[in-house]
């Protein structure tokens, strides 16, 4: 009787710890070494796959001959951060980035698409990026993004920033450096202020998705907001690092329940372990382009000469027409835009 509890309970539990494991990787590109190969050790009879609904697409991407294995091969990821409000559907993603994977040297390439950028989403005309999610769900989402990037993109994480608090709180907080002195006012869901001194700082849940959501102040703009989002993701990606993370693991399953969606099985998960080491070393690369006003719009304005060296950075990573990581970087041979690699 009691060993027949245990496995109901292990089965009930088996969506929310899937989801924690997920919520990582959308989080923090994907769970340190350490805690994965505990919690695969802890959790491989539990938990076999995902159950999100296919997208309408299928299994594969449109630009696919065949469907993906990221056990041995290159494959790419749509990461999306919600900011919805409650009630809201097809919110618009205030976060998105595509973390791509070359399985032979097993290399991590991150490129952050800036919200406001000015793209033709298909069969919607031009407009702003994360306006898609909210005119077409999921499905044009990925179709706006691999037309954008000109690659299939063979996974999607999409995680609601709420998942976020829970998460860091789960972890006991994360430091960052905050750039300067600013005051967060909240008034949407709840009316509060959080004021924030430029210098170190160890942010709770609520301070860090204030953090990385403030925009308005910033001189930078979507540019400093999308560095202070780096900033919160190294932290987590440091206190999951961290040997007590392993004892707080079952916070973590309870901080996290309905908060992230994904087509990402815990097999494909698995074998995202060989890149664990490519965690110190991962490189970065912003979408570019000028501010402008249309018809008294705000739009990011895509440089096309970035735009291409982008595209086959990104086709030579995942190998794909005939590039090859052995090609030359078009950013290092244009010298034009550089590269950033970020150092966790």
């Amino acid at each position: 009787m009691e060993r027949s509890r245990v496995r109901k309970k292990k089965k009930s539990g088996k969506r929310k710890v899937l989801k924690l494991f997920l919520t990582f990787f959308v989080i923090a590109l994907l769970a340190v070494g350490a805690t994965i190969a505990y919690s695969v050790h802890q959790l491989s009879s539990a938990v076999t796959s995902a159950t999100e609904p296919e997208l309408q697409r299928g299994i594969k991407s449109e630009k696919r001959t065949e469907a993906v294995n990221p056990s041995k091969d290159n494959f790419s990821v749509l990461l999306l951060g919600d900011d919805s409000r409650p009630g809201e559907t097809r919110a618009r993603t205030d976060a998105m980035l595509v973390a791509t994977f070359n399985k032979d040297d097993q290399s991590i390439i991150l490129t952050s698409i800036p919200r406001d950028s000015y793209v033709d989403i298909p069969g919607k005309g031009l407009d702003k990026i994360n306006h898609a999610h909210a005119r077409g769900g999921l499905d044009l989402t990925i179709d706006t993004v691999e037309n954008f990037l000109d690659i299939p993109i063979d996974y999607y994480g999409y995680v609601k920033f709420d998942g976020l608090v829970q998460v860091v709180d789960a972890l006991g907080g994360v430091n960052v450096d905050v750039p300067f002195d600013f005051t967060f006012n909240e008034s949407s869901t709840e009316s509060y202020n959080l004021q924030f001194t430029e210098g170190r700082q160890r942010l709770n849940g609520k301070e860090a998705l204030a953090f990385a959501r403030m925009r308005k102040d910033d001189p930078l703009g979507d540019i400093g907001r999308g560095q202070r989002q780096q900033q919160v993701i190294e932290g987590i990606i440091k206190e999951a690092a961290s040997f007590s993370t392993i004892f707080n693991f079952e916070d973590l399953v309870n901080a996290v329940d309905d908060n992230i969606r994904t087509n990402f099985s815990f097999p494909n998960l698995v074998a995202l372990h060989s890149y664990a080491g490519s965690l110190n070393e991962i490189e970065k690369l912003q979408v570019e382009g000028e501010n402008s006003r249309i018809n008294g719009i705000y739009y990011l304005q895509i440089k096309e000469d970035y735009l291409n060296h982008l595209q086959t950075r990104l086709k030579q990573h995942l190998e794909l027409d005939g590039h090859s990581m052995n090609d030359p970087n078009p950013f290092e041979e244009e010298n034009d835009v550089e590269a950033e690699t970020v150092n966790y």
